[in-house]
């Protein structure tokens, strides 16, 4: 479950959401938490979909490295090829975007395509 604006929100209704964005003719991507080690703000199997407005429904990270995670998720909607970020405290770019909890996530990042 993940919280947004106080309710809670399966993953089953990301998902339902993002399946209804596209059948509106939106391009939507899907950022799912793959692996983390130590410290992490959402555990492996956390999601967030995203359109091509920016608009967005659910969470990877708490806030922390959600710009980036969306910055790649445009791009993937217009080329399609799927990728996995990695952020961590040793990283530069995890310092960048927030991630200062100690700890190391993996993200994948795929556009969603018709069924």
């Amino acid at each position: 479950m993940i919280k947004e604006n106080g309710n809670e929100t399966s993953t089953e209704d990301l998902l339902k959401t993002a399946a209804a964005w596209h059948d509106e003719g939106r391009k939507v991507a899907l950022a799912t938490v793959i692996k983390t080690w130590g410290s992490s703000p959402r555990q492996a199997g956390s999601i967030m979909i995203i359109d091509q407005n920016m608009t967005m429904l659910g969470s990877v990270s708490g806030g922390c490295i959600e710009g980036a995670v969306i910055q790649e998720a445009l791009e993937i909607m217009d080329h399609g090829k799927a990728d996995i970020l990695e952020f961590g405290v040793g990283d530069e770019q995890a310092w960048n975007v927030g991630l200062a909890c100690g700890g190391t996530i993996q993200v994948y990042v795929e556009r969603l395509e018709a069924t």
